[in-house]
């Protein structure tokens, strides 16, 4: 199969043209959507703007990446750890581009986006200002696959403006296809992190880095990019390893080795850092020669050593990339690492009145939501991600997570009952960030995993990673069927109590009543036979029910599926004593419905259908909850009477069908094309 890359290129060599993007087209709003710049963009192709551009240029392995009038130092910063991981850089950023003939003007990128490698194209015309380039550029080579990259990564977000409000913690996931985590240093003032923790984060298939994020950082960084020891603010020091000093006193220097990767100097191991354990730092002169040549002899361009103790005080958070083995095997700084992470994803969507329950502060509408099953065999650090896949208007998100080994005997998605009698074990922060991350010690056993929105209703797809050793993730749902016969066999003697007044009455001045009453006016309406057909069913009701709320159920088209349903004959009529039973069938339906109508508004939250289709008899799974609320729910989120009697006749119909066809109670049905045509006709 042809990928639209080559055929690209095959389109652009028949016309003798370069590409031009047309979903991402050189014009103004490409780049600000909403705000208007001082200036204007005048889009140009590299060989406009240089005589010999490279797209990657491998002579050095100095970055020098500036980020231009944009300002996105924290997209340099993730390019600048992408750059020092050359197996990872080279899947984002495929070798085999260039600017040499035959050359068509299009490039490609792989970006982790919305769960799954992407294949980003991009046309390389590019936004300048005065013939220079307007953002991300090389500051001293003619490497052009910076701007390029920014160039896709614009693409996915939809301008280059909204790279401004982008993260570093999203830019290190969508670069490396990791899961990200920040972890805080000091929590007031106490240091958390101690050498035993970063030695297994070490062991891991990670990348650990090192930055400065805090308030009092944000004062000093409007006067300076540096502090005193020459540590930059704002970048992110990839954290290469942890060794020990033995000094001639006799004592022991817990030592970390960084790495900047904007070190502009090829000069071993000088990366502007000048506090102690510099490359000139006296505190070598407490080191015996060989033990100095061994530390020395490690580092690499642009790195240096540094006491852990330092480091601590320096750095305010460690924020790490995780990433599967799948992703770390083509990476080889990481390919002698003892412990490698298994990852599990699962993919979903928060569905309005389906699966978008909303966090644990709505105990009505929070069983909805995916319900993830998680099993550990034996006890271990895992790490969960949330990241939702709605970029332009991100909602707050977050996730829970409970204990199941006490539960038995688990069948299917877990009802609002247990989660009130039950206390969450695991709660995350709830952020409008893209990626919630939390990691958690769990014993053996099983857990469940719910992630949601804050607020109930509203929609987004996205996904749920977990990375550990020994897990597995399997999503909790419920079988359909029929709990309840939702239409039972009555006599005609039965007692009917309709509320005369409405639905947001709650005294007991109901109407109580035989059957019989409404006889004369039924075979008044009657043919011959004491039959009636729809038509003549919608005017019956409309005289029976006492008040125009209940007699919106008088629709013709609920009086149709009451007759298809009740019908056996073929006729299209119905008798006296099936009108009976459905009058006080549709007393008790009234009933559930209120039930679960707790405003007493007379109209039913669509989160709360399925409970109420459960009450009836109904056990439905979510695909199939998803069809009806498809069909009933208004644009306001929620069902009136009329739609939930509807809801259920459609139910009982198809039930009544499958029960008929399945001769061999196996849960399998077959059936010629005319039978399917009618059995969905009537339904």
């Amino acid at each position: 199969m042809t990928s639209s890359y080559e055929r690209i290129k095959s389109e652009c060599k028949q016309k003798g043209v370069l590409w031009e993007d047309e979903d991402f087209p050189a014009t103004q709003s490409s780049v600000f959507y909403h705000q208007t710049p001082p200036f204007t963009f005048q889009w140009k192709r590299p060989h406009e703007i240089v005589s010999n551009p490279v797209f990657v240029n491998d002579s050095t392995a100095q970055f020098d990446i500036v980020p231009g009038k944009m300002g996105d130092r924290w997209l340099v910063s993730c390019l600048g750890v992408l750059y020092l991981s050359k197996g990872l850089f080279y899947r984002v950023v495929p070798a085999d581009q260039n600017f040499d003939k035959p050359y068509y003007g299009v490039f490609r990128f792989r970006l982790w986006w919305c769960g799954e490698w992407l294949e980003v194209l991009v046309d390389d015309r590019l936004p300048t200002i005065n013939g220079k380039l307007a953002f991300l550029q090389a500051q001293n080579t003619n490497s052009f696959w910076p701007g390029l990259l920014e160039k896709a990564y614009a693409k996915l977000h939809g301008s280059y403006e909204a790279l401004k409000y982008g993260t570093l913690l999203d830019g290190l996931a969508d670069l490396t296809g990791g899961i990200t985590e920040s972890i805080s240093i000091k929590v007031d003032s106490n240091i958390i992190i101690r050498p035993p923790l970063l030695h297994n984060l070490l062991d891991t298939t990670s990348i650990i880095t090192c930055t400065i994020n805090n308030g009092t950082i944000t004062q000093i960084r409007n006067q300076t990019e540096a502090l005193p020891n020459g540590i930059h603010i704002g970048i992110n020091y990839r954290l290469c390893s942890m060794d020990k000093a033995e000094t001639i006193m006799g004592d022991t220097v817990q030592l970390v080795r960084l790495r900047n990767p904007l070190a502009q100097t090829f000069s071993k191991a000088a990366a502007n850092f000048n506090g102690d354990w510099s490359s000139f730092s006296s505190s070598w002169e407490r080191v015996p020669m060989n033990e100095r040549n061994r530390l020395i002899e490690q580092l690499d361009q642009g790195e240096f050593w540094m006491s852990f103790f330092d480091m601590t005080q320096t750095f305010t958070h460690l924020e790490c990339v995780h990433l599967d083995s799948d992703t770390a095997r083509d990476e080889p700084q990481l390919a002698d690492k003892s412990r490698r992470w298994l990852m599990r994803l699962y993919q979903g969507a928060w569905k309005r009145g389906v699966t978008a329950g909303g966090c644990r502060n709505n105990p009505d509408s929070f069983h909805i939501n995916p319900q993830l099953q998680l099993f550990l065999s034996e006890k271990e650090d895992v790490i969960i991600s949330v990241n939702q896949h709605s970029v332009l208007e991100p909602k707050v998100i977050g996730f829970t997570v409970y204990n199941l080994n006490s539960v038995q005997n688990i069948n299917g998605c877990l009802s609002k009952n247990f989660f009130k009698k039950h206390k969450s074990l695991v709660n995350s922060q709830y952020t409008n960030s893209r990626q919630i991350s939390h990691r958690c010690s769990l014993d053996p056993g099983r857990y469940l995993i719910m992630a949601t929105t804050f607020e109930p209703a509203e929609e987004a797809s996205f996904s749920v990673r977990v990375l550990g050793s020994t897990i597995r993730l399997a999503l909790l749902e419920t079988q359909t069927m029929l709990l309840l016969d939702p239409f039972p066999l009555l006599n005609s003697n039965t007692k009917i109590l309709i509320d005369p007044a409405n639905n947001n009455n709650n005294n007991n001045n109901g109407i109580a009543c035989s059957t019989a009453q409404y006889e004369p006016v039924f075979m008044q309406l009657a043919d011959d036979q004491r039959t009636l057909n729809c038509f003549d069913l919608q005017e019956l009701l409309e005289a029976c029910l006492p008040n125009d709320y209940i007699r919106s159920c008088a629709s013709i088209d609920v009086c149709r599926q009451v007759v298809c349903l009740m019908d056996k004959t073929n006729r299209g009529r119905i008798n006296f004593n099936d009108f009976n039973k459905f009058m006080i069938n549709l007393k008790t339906w009234w009933g559930v419905f209120k039930m679960h109508t707790k405003e007493k508004s007379g109209i039913l939250k669509a989160e709360r259908l399925r409970d109420a289709l459960f009450d009836v008899g109904f056990q439905l799974s979510t695909d199939n909850i998803s069809i009806l609320i498809l069909r009933y729910m208004r644009r306001d989120g929620t069902l009136r009477l009329a739609d939930f009697i509807s809801a259920i006749l459609h139910l009982t119909m198809a039930f009544e069908l499958f029960k008929a066809k399945d001769t061999n109670q196996d849960g399998i049905i077959s059936m010629g094309m005319s039978e399917w045509i009618k059995s969905v006709f009537m339904c």
